[in-house]
Formats: structure tokens, C-alpha cells, sequence
């Protein structure tokens, strides 16, 4: 089996075990996620699903966090972890949002990654999620899982991604992100994952190789 059929089998497997793949982070557009996912960096997203509605009620738009006061919004978002540096971020990137897109969230990585503080991942998210176009979504949960499949073993992000780009049907691959960090939490932990539970481990190469080493 080459990478690109273990590649299909693996979306085939998570579609049936995952059937709903989405975003677990709450929002109610492009704004919303893109400062959600912002927030999310070091922090669980239990704890910003916590924390957004007051935030997106005292600023509703990308206007009104352009306005205020860094200080103010670090106190809203406060126990999310580095909240100084996520704030000055949020604020900066809703100015540069308002002063050369309108206040709207650009379509395009290329833009988004112009804006403070969001990279790649956050930017796939982002047109994957709300605009319905092709995305990789590499986080620690996807570096971790296709590296024990056997897609790769580094660690670079945008190295990954591009492999990934290559592997994955393009109308496939931000669904395939999602059910990756559900089974990353459900079942392929970082520290003891749970390969007997795994609905993967058929096609695993981590599974294969502990596996013979424990028999």
C-alpha cells in the first residue's frame, strides 16, 4: 500500500468512526474563528468556548476591536494563557482588518497570514471552515497522528502540509484535520495511545512496529 491509497483508507476509517467532523471551537463567522483559533494557541478550547461570548459581546465587530483598549481586552480573555501578547494581536489585527480589507476576513492564506499573530494553520482553518475551500489544518494533533501512520517523521508544519496537500483529495482534507483531533483526543493521545482502540492501526506504522515488539 503506497501513502496514497493508506491516505484514503485512513479518511475512509475516520469518516466511519468520526462522522461529524467539525471545528470545536464555537463562533458565528470568520471573525469570530479567526480570533477563537488565535486564543485557542496554548489553550484548550473548552476554556475559549469559556471565554468568546462575553468578549464577542463587548466587541462585536472588527471595528469595535480596532477601537479598544489593549487592556481591556486582556482582561477578557485573561485565563486563555499569554493573554497580553493574544490581545495586542487581537487588536492589531482587526486594525490592519479594518484599514486594508474593509473590516472583512479575507478568502486567501496568502492575506490571512498578512494579518498579526495568524499563521498557517490558523488561515487553513479559517478558509477551510467558513469558506468551504481546500485546507490542511496541521496542529500537534495532525503532526503526531500522520507521523505514526508514517507519512513523514518531522516536524515542520508547512514541510507537513504540503505532504498532506499531496496525499489528500483536496474536498477531503479539512474534514480529515477534524476527525484527526478528535481521534487524537479520543484515542492517539501523545503519551499512551490506545492502538488496540485504534480504527487505524491496520494501516499504522507505530502499531505495526510496537505491536511486533511486544509480541
Amino acid at each position: 500500500m503506497n501513502d496514497k491509497e493508506k491516505a484514503d483508507k485512513a479518511i475512509a476509517l475516520l469518516e466511519n468512526e468520526y462522522p461529524d467532523a467539525i471545528c470545536s471551537l464555537t463562533y458565528n463567522n470568520a471573525l469570530h474563528l479567526l480570533i477563537a483559533t488565535r486564543l485557542a494557541a496554548q489553550c484548550t478550547d473548552k476554556r475559549v468556548n469559556m471565554v468568546t461570548p462575553a468578549l464577542f459581546e463587548r466587541f462585536p465587530t472588527a471595528e469595535a476591536f480596532a477601537k479598544a483598549d489593549v487592556s481591556e481586552v486582556e482582561e477578557y480573555i485573561k485565563s486563555c494563557g499569554l493573554y497580553k501578547t493574544k490581545a495586542k494581536d487581537i487588536v492589531s489585527m482587526c486594525i490592519m482588518l479594518c484599514d486594508s480589507f474593509g473590516g472583512v476576513v479575507p478568502d486567501t492564506i496568502e492575506e490571512l497570514t498578512k494579518l498579526p499573530g495568524i499563521g498557517r494553520k490558523t488561515a487553513n482553518l479559517v478558509i477551510g471552515d467558513i469558506f468551504g475551500k481546500s485546507a490542511v489544518v496541521v496542529d500537534t494533533h495532525c503532526i503526531r497522528i500522520t507521523s505514526r501512520l508514517g507519512f513523514h517523521n518531522i516536524k515542520d508544519a508547512v514541510k507537513i502540509e504540503k505532504i498532506l496537500r499531496e496525499l489528500l483529495p483536496p474536498k477531503k482534507s479539512n474534514d480529515f484535520c477534524h476527525r484527526l483531533v478528535l481521534h487524537g483526543r479520543a484515542v492517539c493521545n501523545a503519551r499512551k495511545p490506545k492502538c488496540e482502540l485504534c480504527c487505524m492501526k491496520n494501516i499504522c506504522n507505530y502499531y505495526e512496529t510496537n505491536f511486533k515488539e511486544n509480541k
